[in-house]
C-alpha cells in the first residue's frame, strides 16, 4: 500500500492573492494527495515550521507579488537548514524565465505560470516525490 503524497501550498510575504493557491490546493486534493493550505502572508520561517511539522513530501509556494527571488531562496535556505534535503521546493505564480532558470540553478523545482494546467502540476509533484522519498 502507497500513502497519499503530503502537499503545503503556501501564500508567503505580503501577497494577497490567493485564488490560485486555493484552486491549485483543491486540484492536488482530487489528484490524491493530501494538501495542507497554509493561507495568506506567511514568512519563510512559518512555511519551513509548517512543512517540518506536518511531515510533507514537497512544498509549493504561489508568489504573486515580485518577491519570488528573495521568497524561494529563503525557504530553501531554511529547508536546508532543518535538512529537509530530501522535500520538494515548487510553485508558481508571475516569475519571468529568467529568474525561473535562476532558482532552478540553486536547486528549486519547476514553476508554473498561469494557464499551466492544473493535470501538469499533480503529475510532476507525483513524479519528483516519488524520486525523492518512499511512498510506502
Amino acid at each position: 500500500m502507497t500513502r497519499k503524497i503530503r502537499v503545503l501550498v503556501a501564500k508567503p510575504g505580503l501577497d494577497g492573492h490567493d485564488r490560485g493557491a486555493k484552486v491549485v490546493a483543491a486540484a492536488l486534493r482530487d489528484a490524491g494527495m493530501e494538501v495542507i493550505y497554509t493561507g495568506l502572508h506567511q514568512t519563510p520561517e512559518m512555511v519551513v515550521a509548517a512543512a517540518l511539522q506536518e511531515d510533507v513530501d514537497a512544498i509549493g509556494l504561489s508568489v504573486h507579488s515580485g518577491a519570488h527571488l528573495t521568497l524561494f531562496r529563503k525557504v530553501l535556505g531554511l529547508m536546508r537548514d532543518k535538512g529537509l534535503n530530501d522535500v520538494l521546493l515548487t510553485g508558481g505564480g508571475i516569475i519571468p524565465q529568467k529568474d525561473r532558470d535562476a532558482l532552478s540553478a540553486e536547486g528549486v523545482g519547476r514553476l508554473f505560470g498561469p494557464g499551466t494546467p492544473l493535470k501538469d502540476l499533480a503529475e510532476y509533484i507525483t513524479t519528483e516525490v516519488a524520486n525523492r522519498r518512499p511512498l510506502v
